[in-house]
């Protein structure tokens, strides 16, 4: 398989406020604080647009590894789908503003397993040649579906924005690409749906039903055994287990049902809420900043998102 030449995430400039959605709902603030885990975290300011994140952190990526625009092959936008605008192209857009032209450029719609997605779709073996590159931009705005005026959407609560630009290239690489195991389970594709409402979509769920942590655990879980199976490996052997941010408690039950200590993950719930499909990017960039891989370390980023998808993706840090 390929690997990621460089990435790199950006952040929105506006915060949501635990304290702002409570006086919204009507839920005590203390109960919200239980859900977000922090009392602010970073959203999309009005006028902010998703795409303008995912152009800034490739810019970010591009200028730090020098790769001209010609070289960069394919430009995919990964995301719900909900774009800044209906009918229309980010993965297009941004390809422009960074003057890429000679690229095949489109979506891939898998809700915050979309980057994962992307990243599996185009870093098969023979996609990509020696020298040439593909820009995995991942972008949604989750927080402008949320509305903090309905009580039943509390869960819904700590979904705040952030982009990633990941790039992925035929030669030699940071961060190779060993394994990609992903799996649905269509039986709870309805329980949370869309809604145009004032102008906007709206996430709506629907009757509350139980075993949805149950399934989560149970889809990771078989997608881990998987995993293993196919690298002849052991849980022993890997070295950070990163998880999605869409609910601590999960996090910390998929971690004790694995037997992988907290100490082999990152949990940033006190500073960040759930950042859509930036979050396992947003923890190996602090793996990274803090000193924390070193060569040969396998890593697993395990996302989740609605529909309901599982992935687990696993990579060898090179250095």
């Amino acid at each position: 398989m390929g690997g990621i030449a460089d990435f790199d995430v950006s952040f929105p400039s506006a915060r949501a406020d635990v304290r702002v959605m409570s006086a919204s709902s009507g839920v005590p603030a203390a109960d919200l604080a239980r859900i977000t885990h922090c009392e602010t975290f970073p959203v999309l300011a009005d006028g902010e647009q998703a795409w303008e994140l995912a152009l800034a952190a490739a810019r970010k990526v591009l200028d730090r590894t020098g790769v001209p625009p010609e070289r960069i092959r394919q430009v995919v936008y990964a995301g719900s789908g909900a774009w800044d605008r209906p009918f229309w192209s980010p993965a297009a857009k941004v390809a422009h503003a960074l003057g890429i032209e000679g690229a095949h450029c489109f979506e891939v719609a898998n809700f915050c397993n979309a980057g994962m997605t992307a990243i599996r779709l185009l870093s098969t073996t023979g996609v990509l040649e020696e020298n040439t590159y593909a820009l995995v931009l991942v972008g949604d705005r989750l927080s402008r579906m949320v509305d903090y005026r309905d009580p039943d959407s509390k869960a819904l609560f700590n979904f705040g924005d952030a982009a990633a630009a990941v790039l992925l290239g035929g030669g030699p690489s940071r961060f190779r690409v060993v394994h990609s195991a992903m799996r649905t389970d269509g039986g709870w594709s309805d329980y949370y749906a869309g809604e145009l409402a004032e102008g906007r979509v709206l996430i709506r769920r629907g009757e509350h039903r139980k075993g949805l942590a149950d399934a989560y655990v149970r889809h990771f879980t078989a997608l881990v055994d998987e995993t293993l199976t196919a690298l002849g490996i052991t849980l022993d052997d890997v070295s950070h287990f990163l998880v999605n941010h869409g609910d601590r408690d999960m996090h910390q039950r998929l971690l004790a049902t694995l037997g992988i200590p907290a100490a082999r993950s990152v949990f940033n719930y006190d500073r960040l809420a759930h950042m859509g499909g930036a979050d396992t990017l947003i923890a190996l960039k602090d793996l990274e900043r803090g000193d924390r891989l070193r060569h040969g370390d396998l890593i697993m980023l395990a996302t989740s998102a609605m529909g309901f998808s599982w992935g687990i993706t696993t990579l060898e840090y090179l250095g």
